[in-house]
């Protein structure tokens, strides 16, 4: 999948990984970008930023965890780009809880992390294959191959990220609509202004760039992986966990634990 002459449309593109993968695919001559987030006046001005550098681009507000908003997102593009190329599900939330969260705080990560992903193939897939060409690229996270120590609805729903991806990709693969799924460890973004949630990335490996993924992203895309992974250390964890469960788990166990211990001696 090369990005040069495509039509792209990124979600949660207002900062983070979002903001960095519409940089980088305006800098690799991307035909045009759709942009969307929550926050419209932010990923509007990305947009006239990258306009005004010579890549036609569009923002919209837009609230994917509501199938109307994805299917809007996606009409606009098309109507004013053309056909989409790539369609990146990135938009994605945490919470920093574990089986306390409240049903609503659970029912926000499967709204965002996994449903919005679902809308976006519900809208797009049918016109790739009319076409026998097309990308879903699906931001997971290591969370979906391993687990994210203090945020359960994170882990859980990031898990069903990846599993819908490797569905796409068994189910769309050999029909001309390629599938990707992003799963970075530790990243400069929001999700990690917590202190807890930055000590806790930041035992497992480094906390990358934003700018650093989007290189990542477009590297894997054009060797057509499906797994991208820009910690590359997450490939030996996900092949640990899955040669010894119990061995792994004790593992994460005592990482955990090594964490804690500092701040309940403060």
């Amino acid at each position: 999948m090369q990005v040069r002459g495509a039509v792209v449309v990124v979600t949660g593109a207002a900062g983070g990984i979002g903001a960095a993968l519409a940089r980088r695919f305006a800098a690799e001559g991307a035909a045009g970008l759709l942009l969307a987030d929550l926050d419209a006046a932010a990923v509007e001005d990305l947009a006239g930023e990258l306009d005004r550098g010579g890549c036609r681009a569009v923002g919209v507000g837009s609230d994917v965890s509501q199938e109307s908003d994805v299917r809007t997102l996606v009409d606009t593009a098309e109507k004013h780009l053309g056909p989409i190329d790539l369609f990146c599900s990135n938009a994605g939330v945490g919470t920093a809880q574990g089986v306390e969260a409240p049903d609503a705080l659970w029912q926000t990560c499967w709204d965002v992390n996994v449903m919005s992903q679902v809308y976006a193939a519900r809208a797009v897939v049918p016109g790739m294959l009319s076409r026998g060409r097309g990308w879903l690229l699906n931001t997971a996270s290591a969370a979906g191959l391993l687990t994210m120590p203090g945020d359960a609805p994170y882990s859980v729903t990031k898990h069903a990220s990846v599993a819908f991806a490797e569905w796409l990709a068994v189910t769309y693969g050999g029909r001309g609509v390629g599938v990707s799924v992003l799963c970075p460890q530790g990243v400069r973004t929001r999700l990690i202004e917590d202190p807890g949630v930055e000590a806790v990335l930041g035992a497992f490996g480094p906390i990358l760039e934003p700018a650093e993924v989007a290189e990542a992203v477009v590297t894997g895309l054009a060797e057509e992986r499906f797994l991208i992974l820009p910690h590359p250390e997450v490939a030996r964890y996900e092949q640990r966990r899955a040669g010894d469960r119990d061995a792994w788990l004790a593992g994460m166990r005592d990482a955990v634990e090594s964490l804690d211990r500092p701040r309940s001696a403060s």
